[in-house]
C-alpha cells in the first residue's frame, strides 16, 4: 500500500511563514482537521467523535475527513455542527485518496491535522505534508501486531509527524521498541468514558435473544476479528457449558469471523446458549443486564468497552494484554488471564459467577477508578493542552 506515494519527495514542502498561523494574534477559532479511516461505531471512531464534539468551539474550529463512505457516526458530528467530508475510498490501495485529501486540506488551511487509525495515519501524514499543514499528529490506538509491514511504513513516514498520540503507555512502549518511533515524539492520552450513561442505564430485556431471566449472561462487545479472540471465548464456553446449565453468551458486534463462528456454534449444537446480536445501539443497557464482560483479545490499545463495563459496574474478565493491564488490577478491579488460554478464561469466569461478594467489591473499586481517572473531559483537556503547546511554540 502507498508504495508509489512514498516515492514522492513530499519532505521538500515545509510550511512557509505566511502559512503558519499566529495563535496570539488570531482571534478567530483555530482551524483543526481530523482524519479517520471510517466513521462506523467502533471504539476509536467514537473516541474521535467525543474529542471533536467536546473541544471548545470558541478556541477551535474542527473539521473531519473520513477516507471511506459515510458511517453511522456522521450523524453525531452533523448534530454538533462539525463539518464532515467522506472521500468514499473503497480500497486501501486507492492512492488517489491521498491527493484528494491534500486538495481539501489546501482549501481548508488548518493549522493542525490530527489523524486516527492506521490507514488514516499514513494517508493523512502524506496528504498533510503535501498540503503544507504546519502541525501533523498521528493517533496510535493499538499495539499493531498484525503486520510488520505496517510498522515499517509507520516508521518510514514518521518524519511527517510532530507527535504520535498513543492511547496507553503499553502502546507507547510498543511503538518505540517494535515500531522504531522516536520516544521524544510520543505522548500518551488515554480514552475516557461518560460514566453516568453506563452507571444509570436501564437494563435491557434479554428475552429477545432467547435468554431467560434466571440465566447468567456473559457479554462480549467488539469486532468479530482474530484480534479480539472470539474463538477463544467459544472454546471457554464449551468448558463452562460442561459444568453448568445456566450460562448464556451474547456476542455484540460484527466482523470477518462472524460466519465462521456461527458455523462453529451450530456444529457444537450450542445455538440455544450462544447468541449473535450484531451491532447494537443499546450497549449500556445490555451491560446492566449482563453478569460479566468477557474480552479475550490477543492484543489491544485501551479498549473503550472495558472502560464502559467498569463504569457500568459490570465485572470484567479480560486478557492481560497491552492497555488492559493499565485499567484493571487483577483481583482488585477485575480479573486478567493470559491470552489464548480457554481454560484460564473459563476458570476466571467461574470465579466471577460463583463469588458474589468478591465480585461486588471489584465492581465498586472499578467504578471509583473510572469516575476519578478516565473522563472524556480530562482526555479532551489533555488534547487541548497538547495542541496549544505545539501551535504556540
Amino acid at each position: 500500500m502507498l508504495g508509489t506515494v512514498l516515492r514522492i519527495d513530499f519532505f521538500e514542502f515545509p510550511p512557509t511563514a505566511s502559512e503558519t498561523c499566529s495563535v496570539s494574534s488570531d482571534r478567530e477559532p483555530i482551524r483543526l482537521a481530523f482524519c479517520i479511516t471510517d466513521l462506523d461505531a467502533g471504539g476509536a471512531e467514537r473516541a474521535l467523535v467525543q474529542l471533536v464534539t467536546r473541544l471548545n468551539r470558541q478556541r477551535w474550529n474542527p473539521s473531519v475527513y473520513c477516507l471511506t463512505e459515510p458511517g453511522e457516526l456522521v450523524a453525531n458530528l452533523n448534530k454538533a455542527d462539525v463539518p464532515v467530508t467522506c472521500l468514499g475510498s473503497r480500497s486501501y490501495g486507492d492512492l488517489s485518496v491521498v491527493f484528494r485529501l491534500a486538495r481539501l486540506l489546501r482549501r481548508q488551511r488548518p493549522t493542525l491535522l490530527q489523524t486516527y487509525l492506521y490507514h488514516a495515519n499514513i494517508v493523512g501524514r502524506i496528504a498533510g505534508r503535501l498540503a503544507r499543514v504546519p502541525h501533523i499528529l498521528s493517533g496510535i490506538r493499538v499495539a499493531e501486531k498484525r503486520s510488520r509491514f505496517r510498522l515499517w511504513l509507520d516508521c518510514m513516514t514518521d518524519r511527517c509527524v510532530e507527535r504520535h498520540v498513543c492511547v496507553s503507555q503499553s502502546v507507547a512502549d510498543f511503538s518505540i521498541r517494535w515500531g522504531g518511533l522516536p520516544a521524544e515524539k510520543i505522548v500518551v492520552i488515554p480514552n475516557g468514558v461518560d460514566s453516568e450513561i453506563f452507571k444509570n442505564a436501564v437494563p435491557a430485556d434479554l428475552s429477545e435473544f432467547g435468554i431467560q431471566k434466571r440465566s447468567r449472561t456473559l457479554l462480549f462487545v467488539g469486532r468479530l476479528d482474530p484480534q479480539k479472540g472470539p474463538r477463544v471465548l467459544l472454546d471457554a464456553a464449551t468448558l463452562l457449558f460442561a459444568g453448568r446449565d445456566d450460562v448464556q453468551i451474547l456476542l455484540v458486534g460484527n466482523g470477518p469471523l462472524r460466519a465462521e463462528l456461527e458455523t462453529a456454534v451450530r456444529q457444537r449444537d450450542q445455538q440455544s446458549r450462544i447468541h449473535f446480536a450484531g451491532r447494537r445501539q443499546d450497549v449500556p443497557s445490555l451491560m446492566k443486564s449482563a453478569d460479566c464482560l468477557v474480552l479475550p483479545s490477543r492484543w489491544e490499545g485501551m479498549p473503550n468497552v472495558v472502560l464502559e463495563a467498569m463504569a457500568a459496574g459490570l465485572p470484567v474478565v479480560a486478557t492481560d494484554v497491552d492497555g488492559i493491564g493499565e485499567l484493571i488490577e487483577s483481583g482488585e478491579t477485575g480479573l486478567l488471564v493470559p491470552p489464548q488460554k480457554p481454560r484460564a478464561l473459563a476458570e476466571a469466569i467461574q470465579t466471577v459467577l460463583n463469588d458474589s461478594e468478591r465480585t461486588a467489591e471489584m465492581m465498586r473499586a472499578a467504578q471509583h477508578i473510572i469516575k476519578n481517572n478516565f473522563t472524556w473531559n480530562s482526555s479532551v483537556e489533555k488534547y487541548d493542552r497538547l495542541y496549544t503547546e505545539l501551535i504556540e511554540t
